[in-house]
This record gives structure tokens, C-alpha cells and sequence, in this order.
């Protein structure tokens, strides 16, 4: 084999934090993960506290503690390999990083612990693939300026009501113009795409649950109808939405919730 990924990258251990209670952490490699609900508190020896709030992922080593500021859900993996090694090279102390730096792990977090004792080349190179996504954030948490910062607030928000980048360009004041060139800048990709990103995770959950009908679920999400839901599910995650309910179902893991998931179960 030219490439084996489980050389440079495996899946050593996996541990969930849930409520209240402080959880420690060790071992060899590197801990990544997503904080899905809640404020937590990553205290280490040697180092100063950084906290995490929901939707925030994990960056940690060594020995250190996540203590719970308000009940939380934190769900992470142990990484080791060689390509964690010159991962970790680069990263100074535990921390938090900011989950808009890198708005997939939620879902490559959920495709490792699914991968399980399976023995594809898909579930294989898995860790790899997670550890690829999370490059960025090894770095200092991006400064998001004013704008920016607003519009990412106002998509989460109401991403099921939000018609689109026009309406969003007025509600903050600027024009759609502006507002795409900046935003593209910082983010790395333009405002509708965000929406459509944050749209497609609400989907995820609740294709999840049997009960939610498609048209439900598009209704909910911000999509026009069902059969919009399904063109725009497929073209994102290369699968139809029942295709990756049918996946989803094997898979006890709780992904990232969006804002405003109290609303969407109401």
C-alpha cells in the first residue's frame, strides 16, 4: 500500500462529556473534539484556562481537565500517528478553537466514532481526514471584524426564517455587495453558502429522528419544499436525504446542534 492513513493518523480512544461533571483527560496524541451545548473550561497545568461555548472544538494533549461552566455536551476522539506528531508540533498549549475555522468537524467527528471496528478504506482513513480539517486550529483564534462577526450571529440565528444574503445585507445595514466581499474574505467562503452549510447540519439532525417527515424537515431548516431540501442535501453531502438517514441510524452519535435548536423541536 503506497498510503496506509492509519500509520499517520488512527483512532486511539473516544470519551464524552455530558452535564456536569469534570472530566480529565490523557494519554498519548491528540484530543479533538466538538463541544455541541453548553460552556467548559479547559484547565491544564502549567498553562492558563481557555474556555469553549457550543459549537467550539477541542485541541488537546498531555494531561488537562474540561470542567463544566453551565451543563455541557463534549464529544472527542484520541488521535495518534505520525502526522499527529508534526500536528502537535505546531500547538503550543490545549485549547479551544473557534468552530467557524472549521465548520465540518461536527461531521468528521460523527464519521470517525461511527467508524467503529470497520474495516473500509473510507472508515479507515477517517481519522486522517478529521485531523486534515482541523489544520487551522493550531492557530490563534480568528479575529472576526464587526460585520463579519454579526452576520455569522444572524445566520445562526435564523437560518429557518433568513431568505437570503439580500435580507441579511439589510438587516445588518450594508450592501450585498459589501457584505459578500468581506465576508468571503474572512470566512473563507460567501455568506450563502454559510447559510446553506448551517441549513444542511439542522437537516442532518433531524433526518435523524424517524418522526420528521421531509417536508417537515425542510420547512423547519429554512428550505422552500421537499424536493428543494433533496436537490440541495445531495449536492452538499453527495447523498439523498433518506440515503444518509438510512447511514445516520447506525450511528449513536450527537452531532453539533445549530442555534436556536430549542425552536426546531418545538
Amino acid at each position: 500500500m503506497i498510503f496506509d492513513p492509519t500509520t499517520c493518523c488512527a483512532c486511539a480512544a473516544v470519551q464524552e462529556l455530558q452535564g456536569e461533571a469534570p472530566l480529565t483527560l490523557s494519554g498519548e496524541g491528540l484530543w479533538a473534539g466538538v463541544l455541541s451545548s453548553g460552556q467548559c473550561v479547559l484547565e491544564c497545568p502549567g498553562s492558563q484556562s481557555a474556555a469553549g461555548s457550543s459549537g467550539d472544538f477541542l485541541l488537546g494533549f498531555g494531561t488537562f481537565t474540561l470542567r463544566p461552566v453551565t451543563p455541557c455536551h463534549l464529544l472527542c476522539v484520541r488521535l495518534t500517528g505520525l502526522a499527529v506528531q508534526q500536528f502537535l508540533a505546531g500547538l503550543p498549549q490545549p485549547r479551544f478553537a473557534d468552530g467557524a475555522s472549521c465548520p465540518s468537524a461536527a461531521e468528521l467527528l460523527a464519521r470517525v466514532c461511527g467508524a467503529g471496528n470497520a474495516d473500509d478504506a473510507a472508515s479507515a482513513a477517517a481519522p486522517y481526514t478529521l485531523l486534515c480539517a482541523l489544520v487551522h486550529g493550531d492557530e490563534e483564534s480568528r479575529r472576526l471584524s464587526p460585520l463579519v462577526a454579526r452576520a455569522v450571529e444572524a445566520i445562526r440565528d435564523n437560518y429557518m426564517a433568513l431568505y437570503g444574503v439580500e435580507e441579511l445585507s439589510a438587516q445588518l445595514g450594508v450592501s450585498k455587495c459589501h457584505l459578500v466581499r468581506v465576508f468571503s474574505s474572512e470566512m473563507g467562503m460567501p455568506p450563502g453558502r454559510f447559510l446553506t452549510s448551517v441549513r444542511i447540519e439542522a437537516a442532518k439532525l433531524l433526518l435523524a429522528e424517524r418522526e420528521y417527515s421531509l417536508e417537515m424537515i425542510a420547512g423547519l431548516c429554512g428550505f422552500s419544499g421537499a424536493n428543494y431540501l433533496c436537490r440541495v442535501f445531495k449536492r452538499e453531502t453527495g447523498l439523498s436525504p433518506a440515503a444518509w438517514r438510512e447511514t445516520a441510524a447506525h450511528k449513536a452519535v450527537v452531532q453539533k446542534l445549530p442555534a436556536r435548536n430549542n425552536e426546531i423541536y418545538v
